[in-house]
């Protein structure tokens, strides 16, 4: 997972690049031309790999936008994502900019089936966060899971929360998908990985430490 991804925006002076992965600074260069029929288009240069990305001011149509390289401005899943998470999460991914309602019920989705894998029942997702809560879920991860879960439910409710209006919103679910996958698989396996290549007769040792009557 990539922290410190962040999604290209117009005349930004650095975000992730959409070639090369990396967060980097961006050179923005205009073109201009005399013919009457010719569409405002800019170019970010990136600093890190030098490749080009291409934007079009294209009024009625929210502004300026990329149309090139045609990928997905939100961030990739974490690779500890569960697979039975991973489709909603690209399919997600593919829809972002078009239509961040569809994106956001479709993260909603995820975070359902993520909740199940950590120990739900599966038959609410609100009663699944409230049995994570019960058996020590961090607050941070409570409060992400909750995010996604009511932004996406608002996707699907008419008059609660128009999400085609604020992309941003959508596009900050990914994010807090990623993070709480981290927090509850990735961290507990990469500790867990590191203890089991500790020495026999120190893991022995602790376990006397803690299991003392």
């Amino acid at each position: 997972m990539n922290s410190s991804f962040e999604p290209p925006e117009p005349n930004k002076n650095a975000f992730t690049c959409p070639h090369c992965g990396a967060f980097a600074a961006m050179q923005w260069t205009n073109l201009f031309t005399q013919r009457r029929d010719w569409k405002p288009f800019s170019i970010a240069t990136c600093h890190r790999c030098e490749k080009d990305s291409l934007w079009i001011n294209e009024e009625g149509y929210g502004g300026q936008f990329m149309v090139f390289p045609n990928s997905s401005i939100a961030p990739l899943p974490n690779e500890d994502l569960p697979p039975e998470c991973m489709k909603d999460y690209l399919e997600a991914r593919s829809i972002v900019e078009s239509s961040p309602r569809g994106a956001a019920a479709l993260l909603r989705l995820c975070v359902q089936k993520v909740a199940i894998h950590l120990g739900g029942a599966g038959k609410n997702i609100n009663d699944d966060i409230a049995h994570l809560v019960q058996n020590g879920l961090p607050l941070r991860v409570q409060q992400a899971l909750d995010v996604v879960r009511v932004v996406g439910n608002s996707a699907v409710h008419p008059g609660e929360m128009n999400i085609d209006d604020q992309p941003k919103t959508a596009l900050a679910l990914f994010g807090l998908v990623n993070l709480i996958v981290d927090n509850q698989i990735s961290q507990p396996k990469h500790v867990a990985s590191l203890f089991a290549d500790l020495p026999d007769g120190a893991k022995n040792a602790i376990d006397r430490r803690d299991n003392k009557t």
